[in-house]
């Protein structure tokens, strides 16, 4: 499977190709989103129903598509499920072609992109240490690549693509994110099959769904890996939430230049992703996230100050570098140390705790910037970041990490030295 010692393996560039092209589809349709949702209302509250709707299908199913990704093939989950969200797609683009859109369909199409994302993340973390033998210095590396290419493209590419898009017509944005479905779904589908985790007994599904539940609340350490995007999704999708308002009615930039907010985020995104491994060689996996937690919090105290898109651009910079660098090396952690046979619940009960929180972030800034002042969804979300830091700081010490990655390290073989 393995080209040559610590190289990754060939399936591997098939496999960062998908998430790469997905990606780059995901960033137009991030851009155009809200602002096709602008063009239907200026209501805070309305805007909010439309981020939140997709992120409902981890609360509802999050759990459950875990045990069932532990149940089915993973390769075939990922391509089947991006085949689909293509075909999805096409509704909103004749809605809009038949001047037909409404803030209810978007919000229905939000929901439905997210439960395809359910299936198809959850398999792609499953399926990522299987190819590469549970080898942590691969994931971490892999991850980088992969965290790296999702950053350019859904963030530095995608959002002034989906801008410029959406200038040529409303359903331009949406036909590109479905023609990246469909070439991400060929690309995974032509991936070489990997060895599968020994099946388990079969059990009832959700005897299953709790038991890789319980496996994330049992371990401190999982939990705080678990509890950090928890938290911090309340804060970064109150800020979403308000973000192309405060854009255009605080700092004055246009369609074009929302967009360019959101590639500033990326291009710090990018670079914390590239940074990451080093950073956590240099002051450990622990210190490395709290680290990056707490520059996250200020970034965004930045952004609520800021007086100017300049300002603004720069805070959201290193927001996303510090974002960056906690998608790598928070799930490279995670897949390192957990069972082949429950990576899939494991993975999406800890997502589905991020996505759960997300819908309260969403209305809390909608109800915030109703009630108060639209920066205000910014102030509240950097107290909540820095506070979070100081909590999860305590479970995802350097101490904690090296003592599981020990656990976790296979049995020397005969005649090999013991780690």
């Amino acid at each position: 499977m393995t080209s040559a010692v610590g190289k990754l393996p060939i399936g591997f560039g098939r496999l960062w190709t998908a998430q790469t092209v997905s990606s780059l589809g995901d960033g137009v349709t991030h851009a155009a989103l809200p602002l096709l949702a602008l063009t239907l209302t200026r209501d805070p509250m309305e805007l909010a129903v439309v981020t939140a709707a997709g992120t409902l299908p981890w609360l509802l199913f999050g759990v459950l598509g875990g045990a069932l990704v532990d149940r089915w093939d993973r390769r075939r989950t990922m391509w089947v499920t991006d085949a689909l969200r293509a075909a999805l797609l096409a509704i909103p683009a004749v809605a809009a072609a038949l001047d037909a859109l409404s803030i209810a369909l978007l919000a229905a199409v939000a929901f439905l992109l997210g439960l395809g994302a359910l299936f198809f993340d959850t398999a792609a973390t499953a399926f990522l240490p299987d190819l590469l033998g549970r080898d942590p210095v691969l994931l971490e590396r892999a991850n980088s690549r992969l965290r790296g290419a999702q950053s350019a493209t859904s963030g530095f590419v995608g959002p002034p693509a989906g801008s410029a898009l959406l200038a040529l017509g409303r359903t331009a944005p949406l036909l590109a994110d479905a023609v990246s479905f469909l070439l991400s779904a060929l690309l995974v589908r032509s991936l070489p099959p990997v060895p599968r985790p020994a099946p388990e007994l079969r059990e009832p599904l959700f005897r299953q769904a709790r038991a890789g539940a319980s496996y994330v609340f049992r371990d401190r350490l999982l939990l705080g890996l678990a509890l950090r995007p928890a938290v911090g999704n309340i804060a970064f999708l109150a800020v979403e939430t308000v973000l192309a308002l405060f854009a255009h009615d605080r700092l004055g930039t246009g369609t074009y230049g929302f967009g360019l907010l959101l590639t500033a985020e990326a291009t710090g995104g990018l670079l914390g992703a590239g940074v990451a491994s080093r950073i956590g060689r240099r002051l450990g996996t622990g210190t490395a996230l709290t680290c990056t937690a707490a520059a996250e919090g200020l970034a965004v105290l930045g952004l609520a100050a800021a007086p100017n898109p300049y300002v603004a651009g720069l805070a959201l910079a290193v927001c996303g570098a510090g974002m960056g660098a906690t998608t790598v090396l928070g799930p490279s952690l995670r897949q390192a140390i957990v069972p082949a046979h429950l990576m899939g619940r494991v993975a999406s009960t800890s997502r589905m705790l991020a996505m759960c929180a997300a819908p309260v972030g969403a209305f809390l800034g909608g109800w915030l910037a109703t009630t108060y002042d639209v920066r205000t969804p910014l102030a509240a979300a950097a107290v909540l970041l820095l506070a979070m830091t100081g909590v999860t700081a305590t479970m995802t010490t350097n101490r904690r990490v090296e003592a599981s990655l020990r656990a976790a390290a296979p049995a020397p073989g005969p005649g090999q030295p013991a780690a």
